[in-house]
């Protein structure tokens, strides 16, 4: 029997409240007006001696560059979670975008866990074209092939298992090498789908997010995702959902940012 883990989602920024919806969805998927903002998470997986944080989110200048409300520090956010960033020993990117890849210096001794897609994504020909390449912070990117060098990335190709109950899923779409993570929990196999979906409507109206590599492939993660997670809607986490902070009870009373996904959504 596999083990089953505790799973945090931390929100530490967010987009202006007025953003549009439009913005969310590929040109003439939704003719709705009103505001439809972004939250921007970070995730922690704990139990049985093991603590693996998921993507690291971006400090105080990547908010101001991109114009974004830094909230909270990830690092500091983290630590009101009872997670000290200098001694975790596992980190998943689940892509290397700004708002998943930044601040890797805060995570001294961890060994980083990448799709090698990903890592040729955004390191390779893609990159010559502005509009994949905005998403990434280029100094991020450097980071990471620094750390590549140091020895302390881990490649995965494809489906992975990390740990008893933790599995990497490579599925695409949004960049070349996105992968959704699988988490065994006490009410069923949780999957932090990162921005294979941003929003749980992108998924169910199967209308996708405008910045995307490649449609199809987006499209049929969504699928993957919903298989993984044998079919139970629930258990499947939206990457910048800001209903992912408003479902889900608090871990700490009166701290709305940081929420348990292994409960049951409130």
């Amino acid at each position: 029997m596999k083990p089953t883990y505790e799973v945090l989602a931390l929100r530490y920024a967010r987009t202006a409240p007025d953003r549009p919806r439009h913005e969310n969805f590929m040109p003439g998927m939704d003719l709705h007006d009103g505001p439809m903002p972004l939250d921007y998470y970070v995730w922690v997986i704990r139990g049985h001696g093991r603590v693996v944080v998921v993507d690291t989110g971006f400090g105080e200048e990547a908010a101001r560059e991109r114009g974004r409300e830094l909230i909270h520090r990830p690092v500091a956010l983290l630590e009101r979670a009872g997670v000290d960033s200098t001694t975790v020993r596992d980190v998943i990117l689940t892509h290397l975008h700004y708002d998943h890849a930044g601040s890797l210096a805060d995570f001294p001794v961890a060994t980083f866990h990448l799709q090698d897609e990903e890592m040729r994504y955004a390191t390779g020909r893609p990159m010559c074209h502005a509009c994949l390449r905005a998403p990434f912070n280029v100094r991020d990117v450097l980071d990471a092939v620094g750390l590549v060098h140091a020895g302390r990335v881990r490649f995965h190709d494809g489906d992975s298992e990390l740990f008893p109950g933790i599995s990497l899923h490579r599925v695409g779409g949004h960049t070349g090498g996105l992968q959704v993570v699988r988490v065994a929990t006490e009410r069923g196999p949780l999957v932090l789908a990162s921005d294979a979906f941003h929003f749980n409507e992108n998924r169910i109206r199967r209308a996708p997010f405008p910045l995307v590599h490649h449609v199809g492939e987006m499209l049929d993660g969504y699928i993957r995702c919903e298989d993984l997670a044998g079919g139970d809607e629930s258990l499947l986490i939206a990457g910048h959902d800001p209903q992912v902070r408003e479902r889900w009870p608090a871990l700490i009373p009166g701290m709305p940012d940081i929420v348990r996904l292994d409960l049951a959504p409130i």
